[in-house]
């Protein structure tokens, strides 16, 4: 079927949007894609929401849902469905909640489109992380590569995919992506990411800060594992006395050492790397300094890291209108393979 996935990370910087081709196992056609960037005030208005989710939320999820109204409008193609996973503001699957603000019946509505959501409910709900979701796509996309095989997806939050030579899957979230920087440097300067890891190239980590932040108990938990977007918040305190070169380069390295503290069952082959973390300079080094295999960005087997995520929930979206599971023991600890989502009719 022809389907168009949207996605809105923890990164906050605006919509992904991308069409394939899919039944939901295989993927037959990868069509166009592309990126709505969020006004500022839309962007502060999340970050707020997120700071307070239990402030009033419906002006700003009818904004956000109108923004993914836009880019579906952008993408200019005619699709049958729309996997819609909408904007994370809370995320405590040890009290079984997960909430994504967004109006699927509007945007079915406006796009005159079916709409499959809530993706995560139904993992969470039933004991699971809710989070990694895109591990079976990986596992999908990387059919024909030497295994066992990583990928890291650095968007706000980072988590990893290990596919085992048997296509096994384990995956979890590793600890803070572009998040922690983002709000660094915003705060410091205004702008909204260290742009091409200019700051923290031109700074230095400090060794005894960043002892102290991969101390958290969360490094120590075995995987499947997952986090809300602000359980490394008061990371920022701990960086507030730096230069801002200096704690970037810190930030920027706490990301990569957190990915390459994940136990894996046995090595990879190779590292490919997604997300907008990609683009970081800092971090790509410092994560190729970690590990002792070939890191590199996925664009390097033909894969679009900025599209990926966007692809994944339209992959996702013909899964939930199948009934296949979207969520494994071995992603999110589940019981069982875990079906998930619902589709709202236009």
């Amino acid at each position: 079927m022809r389907v168009i996935g949207l996605m809105s990370g923890t990164s906050l910087d605006g919509v992904d949007a991308a069409f394939l081709q899919t039944d939901g196992e295989t993927v037959t056609t990868f069509g166009p894609s592309l990126t709505l960037p969020y006004d500022p005030d839309l962007r502060q208005s999340l970050r707020a929401l997120i700071a307070d989710p239990q402030a009033p939320a419906a002006v700003v999820e009818r904004c956000l849902t109108l923004a993914h109204v836009e880019a579906v409008r952008a993408l200019g193609v005619t699709a049958d469905l729309i996997g819609f996973h909408g904007q994370t503001i809370l995320h405590a699957p040890a009290r079984r909640l997960t909430r994504q603000i967004g109006d699927a019946s509007l945007l079915a509505q406006a796009t005159g489109t079916a709409v499959a959501c809530d993706f995560r409910l139904a993992d969470v709900a039933a004991g699971g992380q809710g989070a990694p979701l895109v591990p079976v796509f990986h596992a999908a996309l990387a059919a024909g590569l030497p295994r066992p095989l990583v990928v890291v997806n650095i968007g706000g939050v980072a988590n990893i995919t290990w596919i085992g030579a048997d296509g096994a899957l384990l995956a979890c979230d590793t600890g803070p992506g572009g998040a922690l920087l983002d709000d660094f440097v915003h705060a410091r300067t205004g702008q909204p990411m260290d742009h091409d890891g200019a700051l923290a190239r031109a700074g230095q980590p400090d060794e005894a800060i960043l002892a102290r932040l991969l101390a958290d108990p969360f490094f120590g938990a075995s995987p499947p594992k997952s986090l809300d977007r602000q359980h490394f918040a008061a990371s920022l305190h701990a960086v507030a006395h730096l230069s801002t070169p200096d704690g970037a380069a810190t930030l920027a390295a706490f990301t990569a050492r957190a990915i390459a503290l994940v136990p894996l069952p046995a090595p990879p082959a190779r590292v490919l790397v997604t997300g907008g973390g990609r683009h970081n300079p800092a971090i790509m080094a410092a994560l190729a300094a970690a590990s002792s295999v070939q890191v590199g960005p996925v664009e390097d087997v033909g894969w679009d890291g900025d599209a990926l995520e966007a692809q994944c929930f339209a992959y996702l979206a013909a899964r939930v209108l199948r009934g296949l599971p979207l969520s494994f023991p071995g992603t999110t600890g589940v019981p069982a393979p875990m079906p998930g989502g619902r589709i709202v009719s236009p």
